[in-house]
């Protein structure tokens, strides 16, 4: 089996006015025009006066024969709510609430498990890692550490536009 090697982790938290579906939307077309593979493993609304949500992304994206880039993107909202601002003397409706999201980026190393198929490849691939391809490895994985402090910065920026509204 592949390894795979968590290389980043950060929790994005943001409270107060936000507008849940252009949040997701933009979220979402982040890892499309990022060329990532989006799925979508868990979606979980509990509605009890606010809405509380979980929604559970992972992204995947083929890096090389080698190398494959996934990022894990865990949405926690909690106290959801309709809330109305206004801008520029028009009334927008928008949501408020606390919006918590936890960004993983992990490289997994050999995913089409090639080296696998037999004991004396696994150790081959070992060598490779670690003599032949380690700076090749530590590079692979200082991209994706961007990449995805990218993501947090970019969604960041985002929601501060969205709550000051």
């Amino acid at each position: 089996m592949g390894e795979e090697k968590e290389v980043f982790a950060q929790t994005l938290k943001h409270k107060g006015f936000f507008n849940y579906s252009d949040t997701y939307n933009f979220c979402y077309n982040w890892f499309k025009n990022e060329g990532y593979l989006l799925s979508e493993d868990e979606y979980t609304e509990k509605v009890s006066g606010a809405k509380e949500i979980l929604i559970k992304w992972k992204a995947k994206k083929k890096v090389t024969d080698y190398f494959l880039y996934i990022i894990e993107v865990n949405w926690h909202i909690l106290g959801m709510a309709e809330a109305e601002v206004e801008e520029n003397g028009k009334k927008i409706k928008t949501n408020k609430g606390e919006l918590k999201l936890t960004i993983k980026g992990k490289v997994k190393r050999d995913y089409e498990e090639t080296w696998d198929k037999q004991p004396y490849y696994k150790f081959l691939r070992g060598i490779y890692d670690k003599y032949i391809m380690r700076t090749t490895i530590d590079e692979y994985e200082d991209a994706l550490t961007d990449k995805a402090q990218k993501f947090v910065e970019e969604t960041k920026a985002f929601l501060n536009l969205e709550g000051k509204r």
